[in-house]
């Protein structure tokens, strides 16, 4: 069966989703919420930013999901040093043949780390961004497609963190969502330790829990979750509402809004519905919009976060009435 012949219903992507969490969820111990918006961005077919300092599992993350959804996985680690051709690959002369050969680089693959992303200068993080936004790498003129899923998990330094390069805005813009773990609770850390213990070794191998075809399935699935119109006006009214902002310089852009409209398809799918309700936009409203936010030069003095002003927008637009659910949720005839 192709890819294209296999149809899942929205309720089975829930089910799947949480298996998939599950088998994530014993190595990467206590961090339930930051994996679930993980796992929402790779079935929204997205690429998702991991942003945390170093040593709090966003590399184990990021390796756990490609075993768990039986990806082809890649890790490559960004350094000062690193060139464009080292992501994309690069054209080598083959002496047997006498002439030009294509050496694919780390990007073709189904699932690529992109390991500490802003340790390397813009120009090397700029050749991420055909292949994130166009599914496809253009090497001296020749166009290359990659296989489907394609998606992009990096991992970054807080930008104050020494020898780091800031993301240009428009990679910031490609990522679906950002994502941080932060710290482990006490008895959290302890379990890390249990189970490196009771392992006995440093690596831990995860079950692969549904394949790449599964998984494509899964995001076409996404498409039959209901949006209303009253939903759909609240999310282009919470990202317009992020350049009105008065400690904004450039607010969220028109991908702002699609990714809220993505993510909270997702999220309604984790909560068993094959419908949107304003709930879902909110929980995703943070992780979706806070790095597409530019604020003014002076808010940083005053340490204003992208976070508080999206928070801010929340509360002050109006959310349509969580009973305003489509006609079939009620018994009535779907659409």
């Amino acid at each position: 069966m192709n890819d294209v012949d296999r149809s899942i219903a929205p309720a089975e992507v829930g089910h799947l989703a949480r298996a998939v969490l599950d088998a994530v969820g014993t190595v990467v111990v206590g961090k339930r919420d930051a994996l679930e918006l993980v796992l929402a961005g790779i079935l929204a077919g997205g690429h998702v930013l991991l942003e945390d300092l170093p040593g709090l599992g966003k590399t184990l993350t990021a390796r756990s999901f490609a075993q768990a959804l039986g990806l082809d996985f890649r890790r490559l680690q960004f350094t000062p040093d690193l060139l464009p051709a080292d992501v994309t690959g690069s054209f080598l002369y083959d002496q047997r043949n006498g002439d030009f050969t294509f050496r694919a680089g780390p990007v073709f693959t189904n699932l690529l780390l992109a390991d500490e992303i802003n340790r390397t200068p813009p120009k090397t993080q700029s050749a991420l961004l055909e292949a994130m936004q166009e599914k496809q790498v253009s090497v001296e003129g020749v166009t290359y497609k990659l296989d489907e899923p394609f998606h992009v998990l990096a991992t970054a330094n807080p930008i104050e963190y020494e020898g780091t390069y800031p993301l240009p805005e428009a990679q910031l813009d490609r990522f679906l969502l950002r994502v941080s773990f932060g710290y482990p609770q006490h008895e959290e850390e302890w379990e890390v330790l249990r189970r490196r213990m009771s392992r006995r070794r440093e690596e831990a191998d995860i079950k692969p829990v549904v394949d790449a075809a599964t998984l494509r399935a899964m995001q076409a699935a996404l498409e039959d979750v209901v949006v209303e119109d009253s939903i759909g006006r609240y999310i282009v009214s919470l990202t317009a509402a992020t350049r009105e902002h008065p400690s904004v310089l450039v607010g969220a852009s028109p991908r702002g809004s699609l990714a809220l409209l993505l993510l909270a398809r997702v999220r309604a799918v984790f909560g068993g519905r094959d419908y949107v309700v304003p709930e879902d936009v909110k929980s995703v409203a943070a992780p979706a919009l806070a790095h597409r936010i530019t604020l003014r030069p002076e808010m940083w003095l005053r340490r204003v976060d992208p976070a508080f002003v999206v928070s801010e927008v929340l509360e002050a637009t109006p959310a349509p009435a969580s009973g305003a659910l489509p006609s079939y949720a009620a018994g009535g005839p779907r659409h």
